[in-house]
């Protein structure tokens, strides 16, 4: 995943987290976002865990080839 895709996808992250601190739906979330409600139940687990920190961009999973 490029640079730019990450960095958006975190922003995605940390705009449900905001709903999630207003007791939206993860549906109306995944919605608004267009993402699927999976993601969104995904990353909300995550939140309950360990708050928004948590779905900050850990960089990249493997170097490029």
């Amino acid at each position: 995943m490029t640079a730019e895709r990450e960095e958006l996808r975190e922003g995605l992250r940390l705009q449900a987290a905001e709903r999630f601190a207003r007791g939206e739906a993860s549906a109306l979330i995944a919605k608004a976002l267009r993402v699927s409600v999976r993601s969104v139940q995904r990353w909300r687990r995550t939140w309950n865990e360990g708050g928004p920190r948590a779905l900050r961009s850990q960089g990249p999973t493997s170097q490029p080839r």
